[in-house]
């Protein structure tokens, strides 16, 4: 089969840690140990989120006074594709993928009109109690929002439309090659002619789901730091949703910036192809692809 695999920021960077780079390479070494037996029997495209690293880089950035503005959050995006590429690819290799592995730094067009530009709701960055939100909106003009019990920073998150290097994607995907893409949703440009990078983060679940779709892809998984979709998610009586059809999720509403966007990104996929999306933990990969874990969106409900 033909797999894209979205692997969740958090995935590699769980909530509370220390985002030292250690860190971060011990889980994207787990990560690869459980993507290398897809790789081995499947075409593989990996896709990547960067929301705690693009957040750690856009904080230093923020901090640096021999710059005289901090980074765009564009270039940030770009920086985190390598960065997490780099550490992939190697780990892959490491984990005994013998087939090509390849890095590509992804540039995502989207709509400069976009309306998501005047409401931000992509959570980058560390978390933090409700008096360290005020305090770093006050001071940098962020915007903050609440997820769960604690606050993070939200940046613009437009509607991705195509990824300017799909055509050499594919192309590296049916020589063999396993590929790792659309890292943080690829970097956000505007296409009016020439290529511009615009401030914004584009939902990596999202552009996976544009990815998969352009790709023909049998599978797409969306893989996060959760087993899978929870009804009631963070209450005492949350329970797991094994399957759901695109025609129960019209009845559901999920959080617009954490699970909202993977539900989405899987509808788009089911609807647009009629094969199946798998929502849950990044260790589950395996047993997610064949239907023994986390949740599964497919086009009908189960008679």
């Amino acid at each position: 089969m033909r797999i894209v695999v979205a692997l969740g920021g958090n995935a590699l960077l769980v909530r509370g840690e220390r985002a030292d780079a250690s860190v971060q390479l011990h889980h994207v070494e787990a990560a690869a140990r459980a993507l290398a037996p897809l790789a081995a029997e499947h075409e593989l495209v990996v896709c990547h989120g960067n929301g705690p690293q693009i957040g750690l880089l856009a904080l230093e950035s923020e901090a640096d006074p021999s710059l005289s503005r901090p980074y765009p959050l564009d270039t940030l995006g770009a920086e985190t594709q390598g960065m997490i590429g780099y550490w992939l690819a190697q780990s892959l290799r490491n984990a005994g993928v013998r087939k090509p592995v390849l890095a590509v730094i992804t540039q995502t067009v989207v709509d400069a009109a976009d309306p998501a530009f005047a409401a931000p709701t992509k959570f980058i960055g560390p978390i933090y109690d409700r008096a360290q939100a005020d305090q770093l909106a006050a001071q940098n003009g962020w915007t903050m929002a609440a997820d769960g019990r604690h606050w993070r920073r939200v940046v613009p998150s437009p509607e991705p439309l195509r990824l300017v290097e799909q055509e050499s994607i594919e192309q590296l995907v049916s020589g063999g090659t396993i590929v790792v893409c659309a890292g943080g949703g690829g970097a956000p440009v505007v296409d009016n002619g020439q290529l511009h990078g615009v401030e914004a983060v584009v939902d990596k679940d999202l552009t996976s789901a544009e990815l998969a779709i352009a790709l023909k892809a049998d599978r797409l998984l969306l893989l996060t730091d959760v087993s899978a979709v929870m009804t009631d998610f963070g209450l005492p009586d949350a329970e797991p949703l094994h399957t759901l059809s695109v025609e129960e999720l019209e009845h559901l509403t999920f959080p617009a910036g954490s699970m909202g966007p993977k539900i989405e990104a899987c509808r788009r996929f089911v609807r647009a192809t009629g094969s199946i999306a798998a929502i849950g933990a990044l260790t589950d990969a395996g047993a997610l692809l064949v239907g023994g874990a986390g949740t599964a969106i497919i086009p009908k409900p189960i008679a």
